[in-house]
């Protein structure tokens, strides 16, 4: 069977990004490697689980980094599950991630939009 392993992330920086999705969003680093010729294979996850990562991927020239904090054209691209919606909420919103709207309960599910350190939209949902 088939499965997505890793979607790709452009980033700034590799330091700035790990920082923001480990401390902040609360993502375990599950590798980080030096490639040897200046870049790094950067991947995280939601702690605790063991499906699809983020390849933090460092921009290497102008374009790239014109698509930083855009890859989804100003949509939501990005969907967080968790099973305690209030208490994520509240850490996330202590530890300074930016959300874009106040919590909605919804007949699928607590969801609020927050943005990363680049301006990313996520979900940040508990279905029902």
């Amino acid at each position: 069977m088939s499965h997505i392993a890793l979607v790709t992330l452009v980033v700034r920086d590799y330091d700035e990004a790990l920082s923001f999705y480990t401390d902040a969003l609360g993502f375990e680093p599950v590798e980080d490697t030096d490639r040897g010729d200046g870049t790094r294979w950067v991947v995280v996850r939601p702690r605790g689980t063991s499906g699809t990562g983020l390849l933090l991927a460092r921009a290497k020239d102008e374009a790239q980094l014109a698509s930083v904090g855009a890859q989804t054209g100003g949509r939501v691209g990005f969907f967080l599950h968790t099973e305690d919606f209030r208490g994520d909420h509240a850490r996330m919103l202590a530890a300074g991630v930016r959300f874009l709207e106040e919590p909605r309960h919804e007949t699928y599910g607590s969801v609020a939009v927050f943005e990363d350190l680049y301006g990313n939209r996520w979900d940040l949902l508990q279905p029902a």
